[in-house]
């Protein structure tokens, strides 16, 4: 047997024996105060950088790029993995999470200005990206350097999936939508894991932000006020 999954399962014993009593109120039905779209980036602890341990609290959904777009034949929707719980169980809350050095939008920028080939389930993903992301990638300020123009994009992309979701009719209004980026790399300042918040409801401007939320404001911030 792989090592690896041997240490995964011990681990899962652990988890089993801490969480048993945890799954009472929930096991046979969910209310989840939120629904979360993550990149599945490793680096990005989906549940743990909330400090969430309780299950039924987070409806967590990952895919590189934070997408909330899903391709049908009647053209982009919102992602069924994000609208089942506002949909299903009452949700009204959503939030983005991008984060910083994001994999998917650094190969986003490359197709988009140097063209890419990828394998095809890759190459889906970017073309679910790259129509979002083409007029940040012209927007961008000149005289960045390669790191600096992926961080703002990562904004950039994070404020384009709250716009799909908020113009959704499949998304109700009364749905709070908080876009995010979760930062592992000191590019924002503060400590690394922690959440900056780039967009609420729309509204992008940090200056009208911490004066709308003044509560968080020490967590409202932003690298891109474009």
């Amino acid at each position: 047997m792989d090592q690896t999954i041997l240490e995964l399962l011990e681990r899962n014993r652990e988890h089993a024996r801490t969480f048993e009593t945890r799954f009472d109120d929930v096991q046979d039905g969910q209310r989840p105060d939120a629904v979360t779209v993550c990149c599945s980036d490793s680096r990005v602890l989906q549940d743990h950088m909330w400090g969430n341990e309780q299950p039924g609290q987070l409806f967590t959904c990952g895919n590189i790029g934070n997408r909330v777009v899903q391709r049908t034949a009647d053209g982009e929707v919102v992602s069924g993995d994000v609208l089942y719980p506002i949909e299903h169980t009452g949700t009204e809350t959503a939030i983005v999470v991008g984060h910083t050095g994001c994999g998917a939008v650094t190969a986003t920028y490359d197709h988009l200005t140097d063209g890419l080939s990828e394998p095809p389930g890759i190459e889906h993903a970017i073309g679910l990206l790259a129509p979002h992301l083409r007029d940040g990638v012209e927007t961008l300020p000149d005289g960045l350097d390669r790191e600096d123009a992926i961080n703002r994009l990562v904004e950039y992309n994070v404020d384009r999936q709250v716009q799909f979701l908020r113009e959704s009719s499949d998304v109700p209004d009364s749905v709070t939508v908080v876009g995010t980026v979760y930062d592992f790399q000191d590019v924002y300042g503060g400590r690394r894991g922690e959440i900056h918040v780039v967009n609420i409801d729309g509204t992008r401007s940090t200056a009208d932000l911490r004066a709308d939320y003044p509560g968080i404001e020490d967590r409202i911030d932003r690298l891109w006020e474009y």
